[in-house]
């Protein structure tokens, strides 16, 4: 499946979610729910996948976590925040050098409209 397909998918798993809780709660009501959403769309899904740091030939656990891998291909990194901002969106990025990946969503669900909460993040390197 390509790229394109997993997000749109993965979006529409979103959209439901926003539509039926609306904004103001938790991040990890809105990740158990999305997480539920995609399984149930025949996507594999991992949640809150663990990241290690590889520094040149040292491998560090530094607690870093993915909220969504989505066919080990999309990361998703879930907000309920007030605005994304430019750390959100360095993080993503971060994330996916990391990975290796070469796609993120930046889904912040505290807000009116989901369309107004969603960042596409594209992975340059």
């Amino acid at each position: 499946m390509e790229i394109n397909q997993i997000t749109e998918k993965i979006l529409s798993c979103a959209f439901k979610v926003h539509t039926i809780l609306g904004p103001g709660l938790l991040e990890s009501a809105f990740e158990e729910c999305l997480f539920y959403e995609i399984k149930k769309s025949q996507l594999h899904v991992e949640k809150q996948k663990s990241l290690p740091l590889v520094y040149f030939e040292v491998k560090l656990d530094a607690g870093y976590r993915i909220d969504l891998l989505v066919e080990n291909k999309v990361i998703v990194e879930l907000k309920s925040v007030e605005a994304i901002n430019d750390v959100h969106l360095a993080q993503v990025l971060t994330y996916l050098k990391l990975s290796g990946c070469e796609v993120g969503l930046l889904i912040n669900f505290n807000v009116k409209s989901l369309k107004n909460g969603i960042r596409r993040v594209i992975n340059t390197n």
